[in-house]
């Protein structure tokens, strides 16, 4: 700070060395220090060292001690075993001789004559008097007869005593709810014969007062489940004992119960005793699924099995004739009820070779028949019978779920199938079908009512319903059984059937609307109509009835149908209008009338939505210009987008359609 001047290294160098003496003092002091400890401490070690010699020297000697201890208390041990087996030896031959004496002795009273030992006077001492008796009854059965009778029969009758005793104390003690007297008197009654009547009499007041609600199947589940409680408490063999009790429950209580419930209405009432049946077992089996929960021994489902068995086999046996008997009648009369109501007596279809005969003629040549018969608009289908129907079918497929045996399930579920398709399939929908038919009037016809379109309709939405509960209720009880491929064998054929007959009368109806399309233009469109200037009146009338018949087939089918149908009729209609065109000459403006005509048709064609038809109008729109162009043009709109693709015949055929045809002139320019 005082600058290069006040520095003094040599100040700086002693201070130095001074300090240097410093360290070098204090680390000589250090040295002998560490030097003092590791002797201290090598010391300390060879004195731990000798001492752990030590302590393992005496370790050896204990352990040595402790091996010689152990020697002698395993020798000692042995000792006292065999001692305490030459006691037991010696022991047991006399416990069994002061038992036998004491047998003996009490033999003798029964010998004599009359009992005077305190264990048969007095009523406390029942248990040990019962442990004599049995034992005393057992040495009896080994006696002879002629020497031994008197004594045999006093023993006899001395054990039905204490038993009779036994079973009355038991039988009070439930009464009081001593469980542990019961148990007491249980366990002496076990090696008696009256231990099963013992069990009777408890399994037969648990039921006192059991049965007091209006649900019988409720009542005996409570029941079980008290039972199953305290049973354990009692007895030895619980499981034994409650199964004896559900065993009990269902062949008196429920068995009872189900006979008064079906005998009454077996023969009289074939709906109710069906719903009482399939009522009644429901409730039975829900009732074995909540016993499942309980020890009944090994095989607790055989076991329910059997005694639900024993309860409905009488009426399972003849189920399904009863189900099958009663859905036909109950089938016929939902039909019958409903043609009561129209008043209608239903027609013979018929069957058999002259039906099938007809049938195909019908199909290759769409001719009606027999006479043609007016329904008055009335379809004979009706989705309140067709509901009632699949109800009915419903309620028999889910009683033959539940009743059937799984081997007939399959079978028996076929059969119900078959049903629902005679009275659903062949009685209502074939014979609506038929009658359909019978009632579409021929083509030429004026002023037909067409209604077979309503019965399409009508038919389409049964048959969904049909389908449905085919797909729902029939289906699960077949799904893996060779009935299957048959059940579904037996629905197509009736879908291909009813399809026929559906094409036919689409067919026919199509025909029908076709002919009152020639009849409006024959009424309204004479020949002189396009050689004069007016409004025709035919060409609304038509398109307005077309436009109706639209919209009734859209309202009718559904899906592809509706497209398959609307093109058919789209195609006969351009025919009708392309063949009627043809059957007149045209001027000059009656050509522009009669393309104004086609142009309506072709805003009508447009409602159908089907391309094709839409196609085949423009083209005869296009055709229809021919009527009226110039002739020195003929040539260019021939060849046209339109028309170029077109048989020159077709385009030929309408040039002869004008009134110039004939001049010399035209012909030489279409030529």
């Amino acid at each position: 700070r005082g600058g290069p001047e006040a520095f003094d290294p040599k100040r700086l160098l002693e201070e130095f060395v001074n300090h240097i003496q410093e360290l070098q003092i204090m680390d000589e002091r250090i040295q002998r220090k560490v030097e003092k400890l590791e002797q201290q401490c090598q010391k300390e070690a060879k004195e731990f060292a000798k001492k752990v010699q030590e302590l393992q020297k005496s370790n050896q000697v204990a352990f040595q001690h402790f091996q010689e201890l152990d020697e002698h208390i395993s020798y000692v041990a042995t000792k006292v075993c065999h001692l305490g087996d030459q006691l037991e030896g010696v022991n047991t031959p006399r416990q069994r001789a002061v038992e036998a004496q004491k047998l003996m002795k009490y033999f003798n009273e029964f010998l004599d004559g009359e009992l005077k030992s305190d264990v048969f006077t007095n009523s406390e001492k029942i248990k040990e008097a019962a442990d004599i008796i049995q034992k005393l009854h057992l040495i009896a059965q080994e006696l002879p007869f002629d020497r031994f009778s008197e004594v045999k029969s006093k023993i006899a009758s001395k054990y039905h005593d204490l038993e009779c005793q036994l079973i009355q104390e038991f039988t009070s003690a439930q009464r009081r709810g001593e469980i542990s007297r019961m148990r007491e008197v249980a366990a002496v009654l076990l090696h008696f014969k009256g231990y099963s009547h013992c069990v009777d009499v408890y399994i037969k007041q648990c039921q006192e007062g059991a049965y007091l609600r209006n649900d019988i199947f409720e009542d005996a589940a409570i029941l079980c489940q008290r039972v199953n409680k305290q049973v354990g408490d009692i007895f030895s063999n619980p499981e034994t004992v409650l199964a004896k009790l559900i065993q009990n429950v269902f062949e008196i209580k429920l068995q009872s119960f189900v006979k008064d419930q079906l005998e009454e209405c077996r023969k009289s009432d074939a709906e109710q005793y069906l719903k009482n049946l399939y009522d009644l077992y429901t409730r039975t089996t829900n009732l074995s699924s909540k016993l499942m929960e309980f020890n009944l021994g090994t095989d607790k489902q055989t076991f329910l099995s059997k005694l639900i068995k024993s309860i409905f086999i009488s009426y399972l046996e003849n189920y399904i004739e009863v189900e099958t008997g009663y859905l036909k009648s109950r089938s016929a009369m939902i039909l019958q009820r409903y043609y009561d109501s129209k008043n209608h007596q239903k027609r013979s279809i018929g069957t058999g070779g002259i039906q099938d005969l007809k049938e195909r003629i019908r199909q290759r040549t769409n001719l009606p028949l027999g006479p043609s018969i007016d329904t008055h608009g009335e379809t004979f289908l009706s989705q309140e019978v067709v509901v009632n129907l699949l109800q009915e079918t419903k309620q028999a497929f889910e009683r033959c779920h539940r009743l059937s045996d799984p081997s007939d399930l399959p079978r028996n579920a076929f059969r119900i199938f078959t049903i629902l398709v005679e009275f659903l399939c062949i009685e209502h929908i074939d014979y609506a079908l038929e009658t359909g038919l019978a009632g579409i009037p021929s083509s030429d016809s004026k002023n037909a009512n067409l209604y077979f379109l309503d019965v399409v309709h009508q038919a389409n939405t049964i048959f969904h319903l049909f389908d449905k509960q085919f797909n729902d209720h029939l289906m699960p009880l077949i799904s893996s059984s060779p009935k299957l491929s048959e059940c579904l064998q037996k629905k197509k054929e009736i879908i291909e059937q009813m399809e026929m007959k559906l094409d036919t009368g689409i067919d026919r109806t199509l025909n029908c609307m076709i002919g009152q399309m020639k009849h409006i233009l024959a009424a309204e469109q004479k020949k002189t109509d396009f050689n004069i200037e007016k409004i025709l009146q035919a060409c609304v009338k038509v398109c307005a009835y077309v436009r109706k018949q639209v919209e009734k087939i859209k309202n009718s089918m559904d899906g592809k149908n509706v497209d398959t149908v609307l093109m058919e009729l789209g195609v006969r209609f351009h025919r009708l209008i392309y063949e009627h065109l043809q059957q007149y000459s045209y001027s000059c403006m009656g050509g522009m009338l009669a393309i104004c005509d086609v142009a309506e048709y072709r805003k009508c064609a447009k409602d159908f939505k089907i391309p094709l038809v839409l196609q085949l109008f423009d083209t005869l729109h296009a055709l229809c210009n021919l009527l009226v162009v110039a002739p020195d043009n003929l040539k260019q709109v021939c060849s046209g987008e339109q028309l170029a693709n077109l048989d020159k015949n077709i385009l030929h055929s309408f040039v002869q359609l004008r009134a110039d045809y004939r001049s010399a002139r035209l012909a030489r320019h279409f030529s």
